[in-house]
Order: C-alpha cells, then sequence, then structure tokens
C-alpha cells in the first residue's frame, strides 16, 4: 500500500490523482462535464455526472498508473464547495440538479435577509456574509420550489450534501452520510463556535435537521469504498481551499495561499480561534484534526481562470486555454484595456451580487493581445484588492505569496501578480496541492505519513516571482482597475 488516492472534484471537471510516499503525483486522470444555464446567473451540474466523472477517473487513474487497488492505502476527497444537493435516503436519486456556488438565484432572497438585520447575526454565528455563494439559500430555493420536497424532509426521507458528501454517499453505497467541518463552514448553517449546525439558523432558513450530514474531522476514516473488489478506507475530507491550505503547509498562523481555479481563493492560516474580519473578507475552518479546530480568514473571487475559458468559448479568441499566455504577450501592455470578469458578481472585498463583467478602455487600435491580457491582469487585480483587506485584518505584512492552481503555470500571470503586490510569489514544484492536501488528510489518517512535519519537509519551491515594476506604474494601472471596477458594480440594480 504505498499509494494514496485523491479524488480531485471540482466545477468544471473531475480528477484523480495517485500521490506516493514521497508526495510526488504518480498520475493523474481527469473529465470535464457538462456546465448548465438554465437562466442567465443560474449554474447548475448534473449529480449523476459529477459521480460519474469521478468514479471514471479514480479507475482509469489506476490504469495508468499500472497499479491495483490493493496498492492504494486509503483515498481523500477534495470538492468545490457550498454547491448544493438534495436526493431521496431510499433510491439515492437526486431531486434535482446541483446549484452550483456560481449560481445567483437567490440573491433576493438574501436582500430580504439582510433587510430584516439579520447580517450582523449570522456573521456571528457562521463567519460569512449573506450571499448567494453560500449553500443555505441554495438548499431553502430547493425545499421551496421542488414539489413535495418539503414535506419528504420532514419525514427525514432526503439528504443533503455538499459534494463531498454526495461523493462518500455514492462510494459507500448510501451507507455513509458525513461532511468535515471545512466544507459545514460554508453552508451559512454552521455555528463556528460551537462546530455542529445551529439549530436558530436551521429554522430561520426552514431546513429540518434529519436533512444533515453528520459533522466529522477532517482526517478520519468515515467508511471503506470498493475498487476492484477491494475495500479502501475513504480517510481525509476538506474544501478544495482548504485542501490547498494544508497541502501548500500553511500549517502556522500567518501564512498565506491562493489558489488560481475556475475562481481564486486566498487563505490565511489564523490559528485556534475565530477572528472576526473588519473588512468584508470570511472567517472560516480550516480544518479538524482530532479535536482540534484550527480557522483561516478566505478571500473568494469568484471569476478568475473562468474568465480564460471565457475567452476560449465565449469569444473564440482562443482555442485552448493554454493560448492565453502566448497572446497575451503579444502586446506589451494592456492598452488601456480592463476586464472585470465579475460575471457572476463580485465576491470579497466587495460582495456585489449585483455587479457585472464589464471590458473597458477600449480604442479601434485595441486587439485580441489587449482583451487576452486585459482577462489575465484582471484576475491579478482582484488577488491584489482581497491580500490588501486581509492585512488589515491579520494586522500583518505578508513576505511571500505560495500559489497553486491550474493558472499558476502561466509566467506572465505569476510575474504581473507579483508586480502588483510587491512581495515574491512561490510556486511550488507540486502544483497539484489541493488534491496533495486531501491525500495527507487522508494518509495522516491510516499512517502513511507520520506528522505534519514529515509532511512540510515535502513542500519544495519551484519558482519565485520577485516584483520588478515601479511603484508610479503600479499605482497608474491600480487606479485605471478602480475606475473600471466602479463601473462594473451594481449593474443588475440599475
Amino acid at each position: 500500500m504505498n499509494h494514496i488516492l485523491a479524488f480531485d472534484q471540482g466545477t468544471t471537471s473531475s480528477r484523480a490523482i495517485l500521490f506516493d510516499h514521497a508526495g510526488a503525483v504518480v498520475a493523474v486522470a481527469q473529465k470535464e462535464f457538462p456546465q448548465i444555464f438554465p437562466k442567465p446567473g443560474w449554474v447548475e451540474h448534473d449529480p449523476a455526472a459529477i459521480w460519474s466523472s469521478q468514479w471514471e477517473v479514480a479507475q482509469g487513474v489506476l490504469a495508468k498508473a499500472g497499479i491495483t487497488a490493493k496498492e492504494v492505502a486509503a483515498i481523500g476527497i477534495t470538492n468545490q464547495r457550498e454547491t448544493t444537493l438534495i436526493w431521496d435516503r431510499k433510491t439515492g436519486r437526486p431531486i434535482h440538479n446541483a446549484i452550483v456556488w456560481q449560481d445567483r438565484r437567490t440573491a433576493p432572497m438574501c436582500d430580504a435577509l439582510k433587510r430584516r438585520g439579520l447580517a450582523k447575526k449570522i456573521r456571528q454565528k457562521t463567519g460569512l456574509v449573506i450571499d448567494a455563494y453560500f449553500s443555505a439559500t441554495k438548499l431553502a430555493w430547493l425545499l421551496q420550489h421542488v414539489p413535495g420536497a418539503k414535506a419528504k424532509a420532514r419525514r427525514g426521507e432526503l439528504a443533503f450534501g455538499t459534494v463531498d458528501t454526495w461523493l462518500v454517499w455514492n462510494l459507500t453505497g448510501g451507507r455513509v452520510h458525513v461532511t468535515d467541518p471545512s466544507n459545514a463552514s460554508r453552508t451559512m448553517l454552521y455555528n463556528l463556535r460551537t462546530g455542529d449546525w445551529d439549530d436558530e439558523l436551521l429554522k430561520l432558513f426552514g431546513i429540518p435537521r434529519s436533512l444533515l450530514p453528520e459533522v466529522r474531522s477532517s482526517s478520519e476514516i468515515y467508511g471503506e469504498a470498493v475498487l476492484d473488489s477491494v475495500p479502501v478506507p475513504i480517510a481525509g475530507i476538506a474544501g478544495d481551499q482548504q485542501a490547498a491550505l494544508f497541502g501548500q503547509v500553511c500549517h502556522a498562523p500567518g501564512l498565506v495561499k491562493n489558489t488560481y481555479g475556475t475562481g481564486c481563493f486566498m487563505l490565511m492560516h489564523t490559528g485556534p480561534k475565530p477572528i472576526p474580519s473588519k473588512n468584508n473578507l470570511l472567517t472560516t475552518v480550516a480544518w479538524r484534526l482530532g479535536d482540534k479546530t484550527e480557522f483561516a480568514l478566505e478571500g473568494s473571487v469568484f471569476i478568475a481562470g473562468a474568465a480564460v475559458q471565457w475567452l476560449r468559448d465565449g469569444l473564440g479568441i482562443i482555442k485552448s486555454s493554454a493560448e492565453v499566455e502566448s497572446l497575451a504577450a503579444s502586446v506589451p501592455d494592456n492598452g488601456g484595456v480592463y476586464l472585470v470578469p465579475a460575471f457572476a458578481g463580485l465576491g470579497a472585498p466587495h460582495w456585489d451580487q449585483y455587479a457585472r463583467g464589464i471590458l473597458a478602455g477600449l480604442t479601434r487600435g485595441s486587439t485580441s493581445g489587449h482583451v487576452a491580457r486585459a482577462a489575465l491582469e484582471g484576475i491579478a487585480y482582484q488577488v491584489r484588492d482581497v491580500l490588501d483587506a486581509m492585512q488589515r485584518d491579520a494586522d500583518i505584512k505578508l513576505k511571500d505569496l505560495r500559489v497553486d492552481g491550474g493558472a499558476c503555470a502561466n509566467n506572465l500571470l505569476m510575474q504581473f501578480q507579483a508586480d502588483l503586490l510587491g512581495v515574491p510569489v512561490v510556486r511550488p514544484k507540486v502544483a497539484e496541492t489541493t488534491a496533495i492536501g486531501a491525500a495527507y488528510l487522508a494518509g495522516l489518517a491510516v499512517g502513511f505519513w507520520k506528522d505534519r512535519k514529515e509532511i512540510a519537509r515535502q513542500w519544495q519551491a519551484d519558482r519565485q516571482f520577485r516584483p520588478a515594476m515601479k511603484t508610479a506604474r503600479r499605482k497608474q494601472l491600480v487606479a485605471g482597475w478602480d475606475k473600471a471596477l466602479a463601473r462594473a458594480k451594481a449593474w443588475e440594480a440599475t
């Protein structure tokens, strides 16, 4: 048993990655699955497609590596967070498509909660701002709009889960209904201080407690999956961003990582007590090991890599996402063009549900190169906005930023990010930090790795991007971004 299998179930694809004892990637299998857009601002997934694609790559990665399930010590799961599913406990069939974290259909419901003066109470209990991003309003919407769902939920016939819970349910044949605190803390139903579902919030949203999974630690054996007729323990669960924080070995207060995926997510480890944010960031659970919970501050950017996918699929100016760097490098600068990719509203620190994407500063001289560059730079500007808020909250000056996710392979973006932040940006040798974080959590639970010190020794830097931009130029660029950002805000509300 010399491998750990990580399930990395993301927003646009499911992946399975095998790691060896040194934390090196042995093999990767990946499969994209369809995105469903029933109405503007609505985003759904077919739960069957989530499960089938994840199961397919799990089997595929073993074949690719030329190993059998007998050589797998444990499975770790990391997942897109907040995405909300409800299914029938008897049949295992979902009652509706999954409502994805990007979905904005419950924005009016969130507005109503704010008008009732509930923002402060919800923030105190959950560490979250009221936003359609989180699971609670999605879950309430499903119970209200799916015929018969409310009555079935009251009778205990339905099960709710985020994607981790859905995968474990299917892997164990419906025997195990669990989640971990890193995922539970993203629902807007979990009390950070009690470490459990909050009865007052459940009543507020009209959600029966029987619908909810049991909250277990992030590193323990939850049950067994059967792979090739071999039982393999499922032993680690963490939401994708917390898994990346763990995988980047940000195990001490003050360490920060940023993941460049479909969205952008920056987390700072803050220690054993939740720190309330004064700058519109989220307070969230990092993970729970044994009975010890550790916390983080988080800034969530809704659209990052998805902006590059839009250039490919929406505008057709690139054929593959990898082409964006060379196209952006075909021009020396942005030519005054800014892309604010608020396709799903704006996340931290703005929290504007009604912002929409805007392409600003176009002239007759603007080219596809300028648009590509503006898309990449739009990612970096959003990260800068989050980091500024985070440094004010934690009252520390960042020494460097550890980066991961697909877009961290883009050298132009990473250099621009370092230039904007004025601190080094460090890319690790193993860029699969989300998956390896889940693998580490599972491996610790089964004794594959001894402790966190052993894990920390495996982390290595691949490349460091040092800031090279002059202060005056940085200020000029940021001023242009702020102008474009102001025009994107409250677009739908006016």
